[in-house]
């Protein structure tokens, strides 16, 4: 493969991509080169080629995603063409460029009917579009480069962009009591620690292809995630217990979507904190 020590990072402006530009510094001996959406267009495979060509690509992690589950539902076009579409040209120019390609999915691409933490090999069943998208884009990542690194994670949140963690702050500040589901189980992911373990894959020289689980240690439901959250903030906003069926969405969500992640700590040994520990470490970043 490409030895070079250039990698590229697209949607370097969501919580993932900006977590990579926080690693940066602690990389000297690798270029990086991070790409927003108006910067690469990943949708444009002339575009994605010629980028490839004019900075010899040796890495592409992809951190470009559609992520709004519910609007996926009316907007299949965008999502499919970001989430599969899109991977596809990514992995077939890594491919004839040599290049290593890791992409991330995600735990949608279950049906959340299962009873203990998914292991790569079980049976995918995307339950919403999102998840079918994401789904789609594994098997063309796998398809047009068979070379290519999927990491499959679950609840990602980070002190940058959107996500569950900030809502959760700015409902505290704003309510007296919120309602949060409680019947759908999984495994928070703190992006910082996500990057980071990519880093250290990419450190090592060796990427074994595939797919692979990463999350934090421990699953949790989103009432007790958002508890831990009051807590840790010392809140007094008041945290209640609502099922699904109190909360209806657009797309369905899997009630259960906890992961194994042992084949990735094995094979790359990988120490994954607990949940709650990165939880704490998000918390206090400045």
């Amino acid at each position: 493969m490409n030895k070079t020590k250039n990698i590229l990072v697209t949607g370097a402006n969501g919580q993932l991509g900006m977590e990579f530009r926080d690693l940066e510094k602690h990389f000297p001996d690798f270029h990086f080169l991070f790409v927003s959406k108006e910067e690469l267009s990943i949708e444009n495979f002339d575009e994605v080629k010629k980028y490839f060509a004019a900075n010899n690509i040796g890495y592409c992690i992809n951190c470009a995603a559609y992520t709004a589950v519910d609007k996926a539902e009316s907007e299949k076009e965008i999502a499919l063409a970001i989430n599969a579409t899109a991977v596809g040209y990514l992995a077939t120019v890594c491919a004839v460029n040599n290049s290593w390609f890791i992409h991330f999915s995600t735990d949608y691409v279950f049906n959340g009917r299962g009873l203990k933490p998914y292991k790569e090999s079980d049976a995918t069943d995307p339950v919403n579009f999102y998840g079918l998208t994401k789904l789609q884009g594994e098997q063309l990542a796998l398809k047009n480069n068979p070379a290519a690194l999927i990491i499959r994670t679950s609840w990602v949140y980070s002190r940058y962009r959107k996500n569950f963690v900030k809502t959760m702050l700015r409902l505290f500040a704003e309510k007296e009591q919120i309602s949060v589901v409680a019947d759908q189980v999984g495994c928070p992911t703190y992006a910082a620690d996500l990057a980071a373990a990519v880093m250290e894959i990419i450190s090592k020289g060796a990427l074994h292809p595939g797919i692979y689980h990463f999350a934090n240690q421990g699953i949790t439901s989103w009432h007790e995630f958002a508890t831990a959250i009051k807590e840790l903030t010392g809140s007094s906003c008041i945290v209640n217990a609502i099922s699904s069926s109190e909360y209806p969405t657009p797309a369905a969500r899997p009630s259960y979507s906890a992961f194994d992640t042992a084949r990735i700590q094995s094979i790359y040994g990988l120490h994954i904190r607990p949940w709650r520990e990165s939880l704490a470490v998000m918390l206090k970043a400045p």
